[in-house]
């Protein structure tokens, strides 16, 4: 029976007689990933694609081999074209697959311990604070719970006078190495988590885990200028790293308190007051708070309800630089409920000489209005 011809390997992989190192390399990758056997249990069409793409790769990456095969074809390389599969054509192959094990089939292909500390978890703290404690900032302390390194075994989670043996599954070595289809490669051992050790006397405290919950109370520093929902992060004040790593993170989250009176929009305050008509008309002179206390805000002759004036320097310093932010009052005429009857008549008369058109009366009318509500 006559001997079925062997694909073109450039065919195989999909690419060009022309293609780079890197282009055979993602071809390769991605047929790899689509025919593994692991990908495919009981499909021998697919572990035989895969076989023949390992093949073609395995030459076409070679460039002693690929220069051979150019030139000469299946032939120029020798026992049908093909020695058998040959594992040192594949000295990158960290590089060709990168995650693709540990992606798809949970395998590690590296042939290294693996390095088990691990940094702690980050741990969170709420801080409630006032309008005006957000405004000017404020040193203050909060509650933490959090793992932190056993007292008893100082976080080695053996009994006192004992340590950690090695691990009889992995012989120390904390991965196993596994026959995945037509590849040998290494899984993390399921019986030391990778450290290469086991604890068979544990801490009687820690129970073996080397950390303790714990309650502590940490200071933080409050900005002048923080906003509610702020996070604000402390590095290393979290969880207790597990096999020496490093500590996690504190995050302390803010939330303030509205304030009846200022609203905030970034560095800028935002207010309401009311003023009299008498006031808004002629003119005055009033008093207003502020975050800093006190302040005399002018009311301009003529002023219409609604209107905003600013008050610059009189609002939040922000937590960026740059200074304060200014102050906006917004001026609410309020219109009188209960009249006597001469202001009534005085209305009258002012709204009878004003009725014509919204043109600026004469002088003397402002100051009807004033002795209306002086």
């Amino acid at each position: 029976m006559a001997t079925q011809a062997k694909r073109d390997y450039y065919e195989i992989l999909g690419v060009e007689r022309s293609a780079s190192d890197q282009e055979i390399k993602s071809s390769y990758r991605k047929l790899a990933m689509q025919y593994h056997p692991d990908r495919n249990p009981g499909n021998p069409q697919a572990e035989e694609k895969f076989k023949e793409a390992s093949e073609a790769y395995s030459v076409l990456i070679d460039s002693e081999k690929r220069a051979r095969y150019d030139q000469f074809g299946h032939a120029g390389l020798g026992n049908g074209g093909f020695g058998g599969f040959d594992p040192s054509a594949f000295t990158d192959f960290s590089d060709i697959f990168g995650d693709l094990f540990s992606d798809f089939f949970g395998v590690n292909v590296g042939t290294g311990r693996r390095n088990r500390a691990q940094k702690g978890g980050d741990a969170r703290a709420d801080l409630n604070l006032t309008f005006e404690e957000a405004a000017f900032g404020k040193k203050t302390e909060v509650r933490v719970r959090r793992y932190e390194s056993c007292e008893q075994c100082h976080g080695s989670g053996t009994a006192a006078g004992k340590g950690p043996v090695t691990c009889s599954t992995c012989g120390g070595r904390g991965q196993v190495r596994y026959q995945q289809g037509f590849f040998s490669v290494a899984r993390t051992c399921p019986n030391c988590g990778g450290i290469g050790r086991v604890i068979t006397d544990p801490c009687t405290k820690c129970k073996g885990e080397g950390r303790q919950v714990r309650e502590r109370t940490v200071e933080v520093n409050v900005p002048a200028g923080v906003e509610d929902g702020t996070r604000m992060r402390y590095q290393e004040q979290g969880d207790a790293g597990v096999n020496g790593g490093p500590a996690g993170d504190l995050y302390v989250v803010l939330h303030v308190k509205a304030h009846p009176f200022f609203e905030r929009e970034g560095k800028d305050l935002f207010c309401s007051v009311p003023v009299s008509f008498a006031q808004a008309a002629l003119g005055a002179e009033i008093t207003i708070p502020t975050l800093d206390g006190e302040y005399k805000l002018k009311v301009p002759e003529g002023t219409q309800s609604g209107t905003v004036l600013r008050v610059r320097g009189k609002g939040v310093q922000s937590i960026r630089g740059g200074g304060k932010g200014d102050l906006h009052v917004q001026v609410r005429v309020q219109t009188p409920s209960k009249l006597t009857k001469r202001q009534r008549d005085l209305l009258a008369e002012l709204g009878g000489t004003s009725a014509v058109d919204n043109k600026p009366e004469p002088r003397s009318l402002f100051e009807k209005v004033k002795e209306i509500f002086g």
